[in-house]
């Protein structure tokens, strides 16, 4: 009974084995080759029309349902094909976002330009701030009381402070202290910012050049009232004088004359 129910099985093994037959449809082949990019070729289409067009099957498949099927190319990758088409619809978009890219990245950078030319926040790192203004300005972005009167006699330096001078200074000093911070801080036009500069570095020159000329005035004042003392405390000796006096220096200024 064994033997009876392993020869069964393997009968049915084996024709199950062979029913496995593989298919092949040459017109499911060409079908899948003219949806792709391999061929297309009317006469690959199955069934035919026969002679006249007279075949049965040829109208059950193409004539009474499409019949203008197998004449169109419909393949996704052919030249017309819509595979193709938007590849090359990407390849423009593409080629269309690069261009608006660079077209915003030229906007960009010159709106940083713009920005970096502009801004108050950037304007110390100006190249011609860094290089001249700067240093020109250093005496009036950090005047003092030491930086202003202590290279000065004491005597002077009381009598600028005693006339008022020293404060109308330090005042003028101030102004155009405030004024050189804003122009730095504020934004505007570099040409704008640097003309600026220009024209407070100028007033500064004139300030600083009248501070000079009251220094030496009060020093010159100092010292008249030194030698006025001076003479009070020991006057000068006269010598005797005669009417004859003028007249020998008269006589001698001409001998010694030369013309």
């Amino acid at each position: 009974m064994k033997k009876l129910l392993v020869f069964i099985t393997g009968l049915l093994f084996a024709a199950h084995t062979f029913a496995q037959e593989v298919v092949q449809d040459k017109a499911t082949d060409n079908q899948s080759q003219r949806m792709v990019f391999q061929q297309w070729n009317q006469d690959d289409f199955y069934p035919h029309g026969g002679f006249l067009d007279t075949n049965p099957y040829y109208w059950l498949v193409w004539g009474l349902f499409d019949p203008d099927y197998h004449k169109t190319d419909l393949r996704p990758l052919s030249p017309t094909g819509p595979q193709t088409q938007r590849l090359a619809l990407v390849g423009t978009l593409n080629h269309t976002d690069n261009h608006y890219k660079l077209n915003s990245d030229t906007v960009r950078n010159t709106a940083l330009a713009e920005i970096a030319n502009q801004s108050g926040l950037l304007s110390d790192a100006d190249p011609l701030w860094l290089l001249y203004y700067s240093q020109q300005f250093q005496p009036l972005l950090n005047y003092s009381a030491a930086t202003i009167l202590g290279p000065l006699q004491p005597q002077v330096s009381a009598a600028l402070v005693s006339q008022g001078l020293y404060s109308w200074y330090t005042n003028e000093l101030g102004r155009l202290k405030e004024r050189l911070n804003g122009a730095r801080t504020t934004n505007m036009d570099r040409g704008s910012r640097i003309m600026a500069y220009y024209r407070m570095l100028k007033e500064y020159q004139n300030l600083s050049s009248v501070w000079a000329v009251r220094v030496a005035g009060a020093q010159t004042t100092i010292n008249m009232a030194k030698t006025q003392q001076t003479l009070q405390k020991s006057p000068a000796p006269v010598s005797n004088w005669t009417p004859n006096t003028d007249v020998q220096i008269a006589n001698k200024v001409l001998l010694n004359a030369q013309y």
